[in-house]
């Protein structure tokens, strides 16, 4: 039997209403993901064959085999929060289209369709907004608005939403200064709310009240890479204050340690990997992007039997800044490290200090990857 209300739909489309499979699969390296969907080949043909009603049974062959779950998502609501997640799951599909070999064709339509995310951008916000079925923007726009067209969250917090193409949204809103500007409003903007979509106030809106960092919401997941964005804007220096200032300040160890939902384990492997220093923003990259570490050593045991020590002898709470970094005794400019890298081990030396180092990690040539910049997408 086919997906319900999916008659009509492009295989490709139905593929990304199962948002826990494509979650998942954003997740595993791609040659784990290659080999499952080798085993399928007719079924992936088909999931990319525009007009293909793919079936119950044809989605489960793949994702019972990664170990997830089927989701019929067919709630009217919650659309832009819905779309600007498929916009970078497209993008993991194109990734793993290159990596098949698919025809160019398919790796074309799904390279298109990641840029989806620039349908939502209002240009006299400077924000994601909702829009109505003809096209045109909604018109009554509030971003303090929780729910409705953003889950669990409001328009502050989604319009960072854009993993796989940071410059491209840096664009949108007119370039590096006024991006940063846009950042550095979510700490800004007072931790007032509309909860009026709810008729109550949820607790990821009091947990967000009560942290008052602004309208930063670090207790749900969709805004908490938002800091390490400085990075794509050449301000790093941005980032490690406000990484300090949430690790120190929504993390404890008492019965209240945690500022929020843990949700499969996200909000404690934000605080584990932004410990060390560095942190995921888009999974299908091989990239981390830099912080600065909590600590003065940590040490890295990997599989492979290598170890990764990473060292800040002069880290303090007063000392958050990195002014300069080493890997492996080189001195290292930019504001990512590659995953490949990390795993040969080595060490990692950041010399820490109490002033920003406005001039480390400034140039094109540190910054992270960024779809429309390093694929040169139209």
């Amino acid at each position: 039997m086919a997906m319900p209300g999916t008659a009509n739909m492009a295989a490709g489309d139905i593929a990304i209403t199962n948002i826990n499979m494509i979650i998942s699969v954003r997740r595993i390296p791609k040659k784990d993901v290659a080999a499952v969907l080798g085993k399928f080949p007719q079924s992936f043909s088909r999931m990319l064959k525009p007009g293909y009603p793919w079936s119950f049974a044809d989605m489960a062959k793949v994702s019972d085999y990664l170990g997830v779950s089927l989701n019929d998502l067919t709630d009217p609501n919650l659309t832009p929060a819905k779309a600007l997640e498929y916009a970078y799951d497209d993008w993991c599909i194109y990734q793993l289209a290159k990596e098949l070999k698919r025809p160019k064709k398919e790796i074309a339509l799904f390279a298109k369709r990641a840029m989806n995310y620039k349908n939502l951008f209002d240009s006299e916000s400077k924000l994601m907004r909702g829009k109505q079925k003809d096209g045109k923007f909604a018109p009554e726009f509030s971003p303090l608005k929780w729910g409705g067209d953003f889950t669990e969250g409001n328009s502050w917090h989604y319009s960072w939403s854009v993993f796989h193409d940071p410059q491209g949204l840096i664009d949108l809103m007119g370039g590096k200064e006024m991006f940063v500007t846009m950042l550095d409003s979510v700490f800004s903007v007072p931790p007032i709310f509309d909860d009026s979509y709810y008729g109550q106030v949820i607790h990821e809106i009091r947990e967000m009240t009560v942290m008052n960092m602004g309208n930063y919401a670090h207790g749900n997941q969709p805004i908490q890479h938002m800091i390490y964005l400085y990075d794509y804007a050449g301000q790093p220096w941005k980032a490690q204050y406000w990484l300090r200032e949430v690790m120190n300040r929504m993390y404890t160890a008492g019965p209240d340690g945690y500022c929020g939902d843990e949700d499969n384990g996200q909000t404690s492997a934000w605080y584990v990997f932004s410990a060390l220093g560095f942190y995921p923003v888009c999974p299908g990259t091989d990239e981390y992007i830099l912080g600065a570490p909590l600590f003065k050593k940590a040490t890295l045991h990997f599989e492979n039997g290598k170890n990764l020590v990473i060292t800040a002898s002069d880290n303090s709470d007063t000392n958050r800044y990195v002014d300069e970094m080493r890997v492996n005794g080189t001195v290292y400019t930019k504001n990512y490290l590659k995953h490949n890298e990390l795993l040969q081990g080595g060490t990692i030396d950041f010399k820490m200090t109490d002033r920003p180092n406005m001039q480390r990690g400034t140039q094109e040539s540190d910054l992270p990857y960024s779809f429309s910049k390093d694929e040169k997408v139209k």
